[in-house]
């Protein structure tokens, strides 16, 4: 009983102990949020340490500008010209036959010589022609002296009429034999219809040669056609007498000049396109016919536009742009130039100019030599290095 009554001296059961682990518990878990804490801070204030420097050391380190070449466009008025493709045709050529058949006795040519009108080019057999010729200038002689004397009787009242009538037909068949035979005679001499230059011979001496076979080809080199097709929407543009300059690939860089001489009436219903053809001196015989020809037809003057070379135009499949040059003003207030793209429409392109119908203004600088260097916006120094020369003869399109 003594034991059990000291137990309760200090006024608490023996049993209860006090409790200390609350208190670690909660110690454990701010010691642990402060050290996440400033593990996120430091995280967080090393990224934006890292981000400041990375942005200082591009600021402090852009790139330096790029060297261009540089032009301003300008207002001038371009040749109006329309391209096409056509082939040269003779304006006279044919192949040369015989229109009767025979055995070839002369050949009075060489291959590729040049011939006057009329001269001859191939005799065939022509003997019982000639024979038959002989034969008729006698029956004519006789006819004409019987008729002469039968015209005289009947004058004098000794003969009848009907003997004089009779006499004049005898006359005139006999003539009209000679005729005939001198006929058949000049189709056995085959002449060159026209002037011109032969071709390759085709027959040989001896050869039976039958009506319509080629003989030789005979062209007339001196003037040739030009034919030509050119679009439904370009037709009222097209005149006759307008200049049409051609270019083949036989003489690179020289062109010949001719006129629109004939302009087809009706357009093609299957193609929408319409015929032209232009006539061609060629007094030194150098065009030939069936030559591809590349033609420009010279069409009337338009307004001045807005050009720049070919070489400052960028052309994409998201359309044409150039790189305009611009000012700025940087930190230090100095003037900077800068690149802009700026996306013009194009037009035609002549003489290593091409035309600029939107996007940009007379006097504007757009870069011509460099752009393959450059981005929207990159600052740009000009250049003094002369612009590369348009060549003299562009290439056409």
């Amino acid at each position: 009983m003594n034991i059990v009554t000291e137990a309760h001296i200090s006024g608490k059961p023996l049993a209860e102990k006090p409790r200390t682990r609350p208190a670690r518990t909660v110690r454990w878990f701010v010691i642990v949020g402060s050290l996440l804490a400033l593990l996120v801070g430091g995280l967080v204030g090393f990224n934006a340490f890292r981000s400041h420097m990375i942005a200082q050391f591009f600021a402090n380190n852009k790139p330096p500008p790029t060297s261009v070449s540089v032009v301003e466009a300008k207002s001038e008025v371009i040749p109006n010209l329309l391209i096409a493709v056509g082939d040269l045709a003779a304006v006279h050529q044919v192949n040369v036959t015989s229109d009767v058949s025979g055995r070839i006795t002369d050949i009075m040519f060489e291959a590729g010589s040049h011939v006057a009108a009329g001269a001859p080019l191939l005799q065939l057999f022509d003997g019982p022609e000639q024979g038959d010729l002989a034969s008729f200038k006698a029956q004519a002689t006789g006819a004409q002296l019987a008729l002469e004397r039968a015209k005289q009787l009947a004058a004098r009242q000794f003969g009848p009429q009907a003997t004089a009538d009779a006499a004049q037909a005898t006359f005139d068949t006999a003539n009209a034999g000679i005729a005939k035979t001198q006929a058949i005679i000049s189709q056995k001499l085959v002449r060159a219809p026209f002037e011109g230059e032969l071709g390759v011979r085709h027959v040989e001496v001896g050869q039976y040669l039958t009506a319509g076979t080629q003989i030789v080809s005979l062209t007339d080199l001196s003037t040739l056609y030009a034919n030509l097709t050119a679009t439904e929407k370009d037709s009222a543009q097209l005149k006759v007498g307008q200049t049409v300059r051609i270019a083949v690939d036989a003489y690179p860089g020289r062109t010949f000049d001719g006129k629109i001489t004939t302009i087809e009436p009706q357009i093609s219903a299957d193609t929408r396109n319409i015929r032209i053809q232009a006539t061609i001196a060629n007094p030194d015989h150098i065009l030939k016919p069936g030559m591809f020809a590349t033609t420009t037809i010279v069409l009337p003057e338009k307004p001045a536009v807005i050009t720049v070379p070919e070489t400052a135009v960028d052309y994409t499949l998201y359309g044409d742009s150039v790189f305009l040059i611009t000012e700025k003003k940087v930190d230090d207030g100095k003037t900077s130039l800068a690149a802009v793209r700026t996306f013009v429409q194009t037009g035609n392109r002549v003489g290593g100019r091409a035309e600029i119908l939107k996007g940009l203004n007379p006097g504007d600088r757009v870069v011509a030599v460099g752009q393959l260097k450059l981005q929207s916006g990159a600052a740009v120094t000009i250049s003094t290095d002369p612009l590369p020369p348009i060549p003299a003869n562009p290439p056409r399109y």
